[in-house]
């Protein structure tokens, strides 16, 4: 999936930009609930994926009381 074709939004996520976007929606993953079920290096270990969507992802996380996986 071109980076252009991502949605701005996916599903609960936070406005994390479309690169993020792309990378998440191609591990199939659209849901808080699924990307808690990660670690942070599985996230960014892809190509995408940086330490500021990292960090707007655990904030998300945080606010609707879930955590990365293994926390």
């Amino acid at each position: 999936m071109s980076t252009r074709d991502a949605p701005a939004r996916i599903g609960d996520l936070p406005p994390i930009g479309r690169p993020t976007n792309s990378a998440l929606l191609a591990a199939g993953i659209t849901t808080l609930a699924q990307v808690a079920s990660h670690r942070p290096a599985e996230l960014l270990a892809m190509h995408g994926v940086g330490p500021k969507a990292i960090r707007l992802l655990s904030e998300a996380l945080t606010e609707h009381g879930l955590t990365w996986a293994g926390e």
